[in-house]
Protein backbone atom coordinates (compact mmCIF):
# COMPACT_ATOMS: atom_id res chain seq x y z
CA UNK A 1 0.00 0.00 0.00
CA UNK A 2 1.30 3.22 -1.20
CA UNK A 3 1.71 6.58 1.16
CA UNK A 4 -1.20 7.93 -0.79
CA UNK A 5 -3.55 4.67 -0.15
CA UNK A 6 -2.88 4.64 3.22
CA UNK A 7 -3.77 8.36 3.40
CA UNK A 8 -6.96 7.59 1.09
CA UNK A 9 -7.51 4.54 4.27
CA UNK A 10 -7.56 6.91 7.28
CA UNK A 11 -9.57 9.36 5.31
CA UNK A 12 -12.21 6.82 4.91
CA UNK A 13 -12.04 5.54 8.75
CA UNK A 14 -12.47 8.91 10.10
CA UNK A 15 -15.43 9.76 7.78
CA UNK A 16 -16.58 6.36 8.93
CA UNK A 17 -16.56 7.36 12.95
CA UNK A 18 -17.82 10.69 11.94
CA UNK A 19 -20.70 9.65 10.46
CA UNK A 20 -21.34 6.22 12.08
CA UNK A 21 -19.61 6.66 15.43
CA UNK A 22 -17.11 3.52 14.44
CA UNK A 23 -14.55 3.28 12.05
CA UNK A 24 -13.09 -0.29 11.04
CA UNK A 25 -10.50 -1.62 13.00
CA UNK A 26 -8.56 -2.01 9.95
CA UNK A 27 -8.56 -1.01 6.19
CA UNK A 28 -6.32 -1.53 3.55
CA UNK A 29 -6.85 0.71 0.07
CA UNK A 30 -5.68 -0.66 -2.97
CA UNK A 31 -6.38 2.38 -6.37
CA UNK A 32 -7.36 -0.04 -9.83
CA UNK A 33 -7.72 2.57 -12.35
CA UNK A 34 -10.92 4.90 -11.01
CA UNK A 35 -11.40 2.96 -7.95
CA UNK A 36 -10.42 2.88 -4.56
CA UNK A 37 -10.79 -0.04 -3.26
CA UNK A 38 -10.81 -0.75 0.17
CA UNK A 39 -10.90 -3.86 2.63
CA UNK A 40 -12.11 -3.61 5.53
CA UNK A 41 -12.00 -5.41 9.24
CA UNK A 42 -13.51 -4.98 12.76
CA UNK A 43 -16.61 -2.90 10.99
CA UNK A 44 -19.25 -4.04 13.77
CA UNK A 45 -19.81 -2.50 17.02
CA UNK A 46 -20.94 -5.14 20.15
CA UNK A 47 -24.27 -4.52 19.97
CA UNK A 48 -24.45 -4.84 16.31
CA UNK A 49 -21.98 -8.60 16.66
CA UNK A 50 -25.47 -9.59 19.67
CA UNK A 51 -27.86 -8.73 17.16
CA UNK A 52 -26.29 -11.16 14.39
CA UNK A 53 -26.60 -13.84 16.64
CA UNK A 54 -30.58 -13.62 16.50
CA UNK A 55 -32.31 -15.45 13.62
CA UNK A 56 -32.16 -13.97 10.66
CA UNK A 57 -29.56 -11.25 12.28
CA UNK A 58 -26.90 -11.63 9.83
CA UNK A 59 -29.06 -11.22 6.93
CA UNK A 60 -31.08 -8.04 8.23
CA UNK A 61 -27.97 -6.60 9.54
CA UNK A 62 -25.97 -6.98 6.02
CA UNK A 63 -28.99 -5.34 4.40
CA UNK A 64 -29.23 -2.15 6.97
CA UNK A 65 -25.01 -1.91 6.92
CA UNK A 66 -24.69 -1.44 3.06
CA UNK A 67 -27.52 0.45 2.53
CA UNK A 68 -26.77 2.69 5.24
CA UNK A 69 -23.43 2.98 4.19
CA UNK A 70 -24.27 4.12 0.78
CA UNK A 71 -27.09 6.48 1.88
CA UNK A 72 -24.38 7.90 4.33
CA UNK A 73 -21.97 8.38 1.35
CA UNK A 74 -25.28 10.16 -0.44
CA UNK A 75 -25.97 12.62 2.47
CA UNK A 76 -22.78 13.71 3.07
CA UNK A 77 -20.69 13.96 0.11
CA UNK A 78 -17.09 12.60 0.78
CA UNK A 79 -15.41 16.28 0.15
CA UNK A 80 -12.20 15.36 1.93
CA UNK A 81 -11.42 12.09 -0.63
CA UNK A 82 -12.50 14.42 -3.32
CA UNK A 83 -9.65 17.55 -2.30
CA UNK A 84 -7.09 14.81 -1.51
CA UNK A 85 -7.48 12.88 -4.62
CA UNK A 86 -8.14 15.89 -7.11
CA UNK A 87 -10.71 13.81 -8.76
CA UNK A 88 -15.00 13.95 -8.21
CA UNK A 89 -16.76 11.58 -6.86
CA UNK A 90 -19.31 9.00 -8.32
CA UNK A 91 -20.14 6.09 -7.25
CA UNK A 92 -19.78 3.65 -3.67
CA UNK A 93 -20.26 -0.37 -4.35
CA UNK A 94 -20.24 -1.57 -0.68
CA UNK A 95 -20.53 -5.26 0.66
CA UNK A 96 -19.44 -7.10 4.42
CA UNK A 97 -19.40 -10.41 5.30
CA UNK A 98 -21.05 -10.40 8.93
CA UNK A 99 -19.45 -13.59 10.53
CA UNK A 100 -16.02 -12.33 9.10
CA UNK A 101 -16.78 -9.00 10.07
CA UNK A 102 -14.78 -7.98 6.90
CA UNK A 103 -16.28 -5.57 4.59
CA UNK A 104 -15.18 -4.15 1.31
CA UNK A 105 -16.38 -0.66 -0.47
CA UNK A 106 -14.82 0.51 -3.73
CA UNK A 107 -15.55 4.03 -4.63
CA UNK A 108 -15.52 5.36 -8.10
CA UNK A 109 -13.84 8.39 -9.14
CA UNK A 110 -14.25 10.61 -12.52
CA UNK A 111 -10.01 10.11 -13.25
CA UNK A 112 -7.76 7.43 -13.19
CA UNK A 113 -6.89 7.24 -9.89
CA UNK A 114 -4.14 4.54 -10.09
CA UNK A 115 -1.92 6.79 -13.15
CA UNK A 116 -2.16 9.93 -10.72
CA UNK A 117 -1.00 7.85 -7.28
CA UNK A 118 1.39 5.01 -8.15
Amino acid sequence: MSKYEAEFSNLVKAFRKRHMGKGPGKISTTFCKHWAICEMEGNLSPVEKFIAAADNGEQMLRAARTEMVKDMYKKNHPVEMEEFLGSTFVDLYVDIDIEKDFGMSIFVFSDNIQEKFT
